[in-house]
């Protein structure tokens, strides 16, 4: 017996994406910024970001799903979703793909999209001390 699933077939699953991408595209953050002498007030246009909590958020605006908890359709664990596991690692992989060109851009802070992605950098440094028996930190 299969569950009931809110997005009936993966390809609704996508037609939401597809809209939500619309939608991110025709819906740009405004940020309040000040140019010239006399600092006249403008609305700058920004490019949004694509983001799992923003198509989550989209899904419930534009569905009958008062609270779209799509992590089983993303987590790959429960086997009755296995027909959506393809086009949701479609759909991450684009979010992530738009968050790192974004950020690469430096349209978007570098360093959220990075934790976003779980991305880091790492340094390890390795310190050799001769002669100290031992060492107290207060």
């Amino acid at each position: 017996m299969s569950k009931k699933k809110y997005i009936e077939t993966p390809e609704k699953m996508w037609e939401l994406f597809t809209k939500y991408k619309e939608w991110v595209k025709d819906n740009p953050i405004l940020v309040e910024d000040y140019v010239g002498k006399d600092a006249d007030k403008v609305d700058r246009k920004r490019q949004r970001a694509l983001t799992m909590e923003g198509f989550e958020c989209f899904v419930m605006d534009n569905t009958n799903i008062s609270y779209p908890d799509l992590s089983h359709y993303f987590s790959s664990k429960d086997e009755s979703y296995i027909q959506y596991f393809a086009i949701c690692s479609r759909i991450k992989r684009e979010i992530r793909s738009n968050q790192l060109d974004l950020g690469l851009a430096n349209v978007i802070n570098t360093s959220i999209t990075q934790r976003l992605n779980g991305l880091t950098e790492k340094t390890e440094t390795e310190t050799t001390i001769k002669g100290i028996s031992k060492i107290t930190i207060e």
